[in-house]
């Protein structure tokens, strides 16, 4: 088990949600302080480095440029700064836990300047961090994701539970967490978590993190993992008091249906890069928020596992191995990520949220998810109707809080 994994498996042992921020500064001074801030906050934290967006798509010559320039970074340039820079950013934070978090469908170049600075955790995946935000061929990324597996030997978090931030069904993250997953592991990653975001509906929400635990026992019993939860990832309430109820509600759900950690929002969210201070703030208001939370032994069952099942099992009959797979399973529409636009995703895929606040599927294309999980009572998808469900749970939230 890497340093990251253990400290997590230690604070669930002791009944603690273990809460994260997304952070990163392109000053080594200004990373320093914030997870000094961050290890000192009254909550049970771990550090997080996040990169710059140069450094995610590989431009690391721009990077460098800006640094010599001294403009304005929005995060770290781990692959620009040396990595004795980035030790002494950690010089006396041992035993303080810190992940990095970048964004990129080619991680080699991350994946070794972490391992060089002696970090031990980072996260992605070859389809999260490529259809939403790359236009690189999903086959390169399944190359590279591939050869920064095999040179990794720390703790390593799918993103694939939290595709598009928000407007796809549960089933279907469940599904791509999972499978992402079983690539590390096939690729000899030993520590792993499954992601999944917060969505539209606690309920429901409950009942698809714990189906991605059912399916994580099943298909990853022999290396470590854990669950961690995404506060909303979609348009964040506007007003201060909004947004700290969902983000509390992110932690109560964590709780709820056993997650491990949690990344955390803050009050800033809609308007600005956060500050320290506020990161500080979300992780001791989630912390709070979670030690008044009990988890649950049972949740209703609306076929939530089920549809991620057929969608693993689907996947993973294909012939190859499990990266081969989810090349074949998106060029035959196995798997449809809803509202994106990557060349390679088929893109018949719909979705619209009900009156109960659920999300459900208007279309499922050639997935192979049961017609009768079809329900075409929804909106028309249209412009209007894409906008009105991606700013619900923003509005829903706001108003409570007047």
């Amino acid at each position: 088990m890497t340093g990251f994994a253990d400290a997590v498996a230690r604070a669930a042992a002791a009944g603690r949600l273990v809460v994260q921020p997304r952070m990163g500064m392109a000053s080594p001074l200004e990373m320093r302080a914030g997870l000094l801030a961050v290890r000192g906050a009254g909550a049970t934290t771990v550090g997080t480095l996040t990169v710059d967006s140069y450094t995610r798509v590989g431009d690391h010559r721009a990077a460098l440029t800006a640094l010599h320039d001294g403009a304005r970074l929005n995060g770290y340039p781990i692959v620009s700064h040396h990595p004795d820079t980035t030790r002494a950013v950690l010089d006396g934070l041992t035993g303080f836990p810190v992940q990095v978090r970048h964004g990129s469908a080619d991680p080699r170049a991350i994946f070794g300047a972490l391992a060089a600075a002696g970090l031990d955790a980072t996260e992605g995946g070859p389809v999260s961090y490529c259809l939403p935000y790359s236009r690189k061929p999903l086959r390169d990324s399944v190359e590279h994701w591939t050869e920064a597996c095999e040179n990794f030997s720390g703790h390593l978090e799918t993103f694939g539970g939290c595709m598009m931030g928000q407007l796809c069904p549960p089933g279907l993250l469940v599904a791509l967490s999972v499978l992402e997953a079983v690539f590390f592991r096939f690729h000899g990653v030993r520590s792993v978590s499954l992601s999944y975001a917060q969505q539209t509906n606690a309920d429901q929400d409950a009942e698809a993190i714990r189906a991605l635990r059912v399916l994580a026992a099943r298909f990853l019993s022999d290396v470590d993992w854990h669950v961690v939860v995404y506060a909303y990832m979609g348009v964040f309430p506007r007003t201060p008091a909004g947004a700290r109820l969902l983000n509390d509600n992110a932690a109560r759900l964590a709780v709820r249906a056993g997650a491990e950690r949690l990344i955390v929002k803050t009050v800033a969210e809609a308007h600005r890069i956060p500050t320290v201070a506020e990161n500080v703030d979300a992780l001791e208001s989630a912390a709070e928020a979670a030690a008044l939370a009990e988890p649950e032994q049972s949740f209703v069952d609306t076929g939530v596992l089920a549809e991620a099942t057929a969608l693993v099992e689907a996947v993973l009959e294909l012939p190859g191995d499990p990266g081969e797979a989810l090349l074949a399973a998106f060029r035959r529409g196995l798997l449809d990520v809803p509202y994106c636009l990557h060349p390679d995703n088929a893109g018949h895929s719909r979705s619209h949220i009900d009156d109960a606040g659920r999300l459900r599927w208007s279309s499922v294309g050639a997935m192979p998810i049961p017609r009768s999980s079809v329900d075409r009572s929804g909106p028309a998808p249209d412009s209007a109707s894409l906008l009105t469900a991606l700013h619900r749970v923003a509005h829903l939230h706001d108003a409570r809080t007047h």
